[in-house]
């Protein structure tokens, strides 16, 4: 097995390759990518991403990394809408698990108009950009990876999206190693 700098190091090569971003080679699949890695590599894998994106942004016209972090998404919506003070006085005083239903439903998860699928689809470029999916062991529990993979599906057909995982991703999503999500086999190992 690679290395995690091994692996981090395909990343840029593998998007950079015009026949990713256009979804050939998967036979009619969605072109959708999961980079795994072990929890305790989280810092470095954030580190890599803020390299990539720099990297690449601004260097090349036909595309450009717009990375999303679902904790940070979630945050933004709970603020814009007001509540975010109201949730963490909550939290406060009835504990975390008091918190997770309403934000769900602030949220909209698994509605038409979920909020967090809307801050992601309304911010790219259709055939240009690359969605990279962070944060998900942050947001955990009230945002679940696969509804997040489910969700968007039918939102960004012309996009690759890599979700950056930490965890291990064979069928099956189990985040941190441990905790398994539902299955979910639309998505290719991105290395």
């Amino acid at each position: 097995m690679l290395s995690l700098s091994k692996r981090l190091d395909f990343i840029e090569s593998k998007i950079l390759d015009k026949n990713f971003r256009t979804g050939r080679g998967t036979v009619g699949e969605l072109n959708f990518w999961i980079f795994d890695y072990p929890p305790e590599d989280e810092m470095a894998v954030r580190d890599y991403i803020g390299f990539i994106v720099s990297r690449i942004n601004g260097r090349y016209d036909d595309i450009s990394i717009k990375c999303f972090d679902l904790y940070d998404l979630m945050i933004q919506v709970l603020r814009e809408k007001g509540y975010l003070d109201k949730v963490m006085e909550r939290e406060a005083s009835k504990g975390s698990t008091a918190i997770f239903e309403p934000i769900k439903k602030t949220l909209r998860l698994t509605q038409d108009r979920d909020l967090i699928i809307a801050k992601i689809t309304e911010n790219i470029v259709p055939e240009k950009d690359v969605i990279f999916i962070t944060g998900v062991g942050k947001a955990w529990p009230i945002i679940r990876s696969h509804t997040i993979l489910n969700n968007l599906h039918s939102k960004v057909e012309k996009n690759p999206l890599v979700m950056f995982f930490p965890g291990e991703y064979t069928n099956e999503l189990k985040l941190f190693g441990e905790i398994t999500d539902d299955n979910y086999y639309r998505a290719f190992k991105l290395v």
